[in-house]
């Protein structure tokens, strides 16, 4: 049932972002009075191959324009009289050009009729970000208000870092926004050092690039984490805690001969002990109690301890809906920022980022497994920044290639032929094919723990 529902909200955020995406195209197109043969939502052929399997599941012609639902839901096109794109009608290339087809307009209107969906979808990505920002605003805990310093893991360990050290920068001041990306911003910045505070002094810490690999095979999540102490929050019924007699407000501070003072020692202590009775000391109000349980073969007893805002100075932001519109923009470019930054580990040797570049299929696996309007609606809009960066890219087929084609023969008086506009668009299909399935082999190397 998760998996359908992760399923159902890709889908929904795919079919978002490509409707929105052609309608670029497709308003542009129509603003410079050029025809729009189809509008279709994911291909009514097997792509990159377009005389293979076409039929659709639903069109309609209005007017000049056919409306369609493919088949293929892993992409979409509107087909512009007049231009080579995923039909390949090279048929209708071969005859004289029409006052209403794309090669007709002026170079400078066919420029913005390519770039029209990548800017839809920057608009998108502003007004997504905009509106969460309005009703939900924005909160966050700063690195350095974690009082109690950081559980570091052994990626951490291993460059100098200790358990209890407060991070406070890095690169000689760069503040880190939040207790979740420490790790990321370290490897997206190609930080060199860190500056932390550890029993009353302050310490600069080399890092090496050499620890990046590591950073990015977990993608920084155990890193560094907030100490907390280790007081029982929220317990799952019928399990280990629960059916022992543990109580909401529990501070734990033994676990059978082994001292606890925090939650990270409770947690990296419990798996020593799977499968085996233990006793587990604990504070409750002014009393000390036992509570004898046997630990799971999962070394999962089942309560999680209170949130950050309960022990941190919680940073909470709340926006205007005049200042929601700046908000938006400011965060769609930080977004944009970071997905770059990313995108260049990908062509990193040393990395070997290329490893975790995944499918569909990995994309659909960020979604939450109960449905979640504020997860759904901040990936929308992170998917909609790196589908315009992507678009962006100047790769025959997409529209940063035919945009390229149109700059130079702005630059230089002289049009590509429409042969080679052919050949660079079947170039540009084999690249992306080639590309989805070099995702989709490691995402398959992935389930079976290869990659």
């Amino acid at each position: 049932m998760e998996a359908l529902i992760k399923a159902a909200q890709f889908i929904l955020s795919l079919s978002i972002l490509i409707t929105l995406h052609e309608f670029g195209h497709y308003i542009t197109a129509r603003m410079f009075k050029t025809r729009v043969e189809k509008f279709y939502l994911f291909f009514d052929f097997l792509f990159p191959f377009p005389n293979l399997a076409n039929f659709a599941l639903w069109k309609k012609k209005i007017g000049d324009t056919e409306y369609g639902l493919g088949w293929f839901p892993l992409g979409g096109y509107v087909k512009i009289a007049g231009m080579v794109d995923e039909s390949m009608d090279a048929e209708q290339m071969k005859q004289p050009a029409q006052p209403d087809e794309f090669r007709a307009k002026k170079p400078w209107q066919r420029l913005i009729i390519m770039l029209g969906g990548i800017i839809m979808n920057v608009i998108l990505a502003f007004a997504i970000y905009g509106q969460m920002l309005y009703w939900y605003g924005e909160s966050y805990l700063p690195a350095e208000n974690a009082k109690y310093g950081y559980a570091c893991d052994s990626t951490a360990q291993k460059i100098g870092l200790q358990d209890g050290d407060k991070i406070l920068s890095y690169d000689g001041g760069k503040k880190f926004k939040s207790v979740n990306t420490i790790g990321i911003d370290l490897l997206l910045n190609d930080a060199k050092s860190i500056e932390i505070e550890r029993n009353g002094e302050k310490k600069s810490i080399y890092v090496p690039p050499t620890i990046y690999k590591e950073i990015l095979a977990t993608r920084g999540a155990d890193f560094v984490t907030p100490i907390v102490p280790c007081v029982v929050d929220t317990m799952l019924p019928d399990m280990a805690l629960a059916n022992a007699g543990g109580k909401q407000g529990d501070q734990i501070i033994q676990l059978d001969s082994v001292p606890i003072n925090y939650f990270h020692e409770f947690k990296r202590n419990l798996p020593q002990f799977a499968g085996m009775p233990v006793t587990i000391v604990a504070l409750r109000g002014a009393d000390t109690v036992s509570i004898a349980l046997t630990v799971p073969d999962s070394a999962k007893i089942g309560f999680m301890t209170y949130r950050y805002d309960q022990y941190f100075e919680i940073v909470e932001k709340k926006y205007s809906l005049l200042a929601s519109f700046p908000a938006g923009i400011a965060k769609s470019y930080e977004t944009l920022v970071n997905y770059i930054k990313q995108f260049r580990i990908v062509f990193n040797p040393d990395l070997k980022g290329y490893k975790q570049v995944g499918s569909f299929f990995t994309i659909a696996q960020q979604f939450a497994p109960k449905w979640d309007w504020v997860r759904f609606w901040n990936l929308t809009a992170f998917l909609s920044i790196a589908l315009a960066f992507v678009n962006l890219l100047p790769i025959p087929a997409l529209d940063g290639g035919h945009a390229l084609f149109t700059l130079y023969e702005i630059i230089t008086g002289h049009t590509p032929s429409d042969k080679f506009l052919e050949r660079a668009q079947i170039v540009g299909m084999i690249i992306i094919f080639a590309l989805m399935i070099f995702a989709l082999g490691n995402d398959i190397l992935r389930l079976l723990g290869l990659n």
